[in-house]
């Protein structure tokens, strides 16, 4: 009969979930996007994320921002997010590590 560590099987499953995690931004984002009557379409951010030459996985609402899952033009998979009446963009994950940041956002 095998006998496995506890331990091991402990660290082999948590790299086996750090592995297949998604890009995940740390904490909850406020971007102050006010009532939703207000907001841009979808469409529209959807083309801004284009515009950025990027291939669009997933758009979803998250908190008070448009959240975008997509991969740039070199293939990363990134988590971006955006201000849902300016459509301005905010901040961008990958890999779970801030790569952008707009100027003076705090969210």
């Amino acid at each position: 009969m095998i006998r496995y560590r506890p331990v091991s099987i402990i660290a082999a499953a948590a790299l086996a979930v750090g592995l297949a995690t998604p890009v995940l931004a740390d904490g909850d984002v406020v971007c102050g996007g006010g009532p939703t009557e207000n907001w841009q379409p979808e469409n529209k951010l959807k083309k801004e994320a284009w515009l950025e030459g990027w291939e669009i996985l997933k758009v979803q609402v998250e908190g008070d921002c448009y959240e975008v899952y997509a991969r740039t033009e070199q293939g990363q998979a990134i988590e971006a997010f955006f201000h849902p009446v300016t459509l301005k963009k905010l901040f961008v994950f990958r890999r779970g590590q801030e790569i952008y940041r707009a100027k003076g956002f705090t969210g």
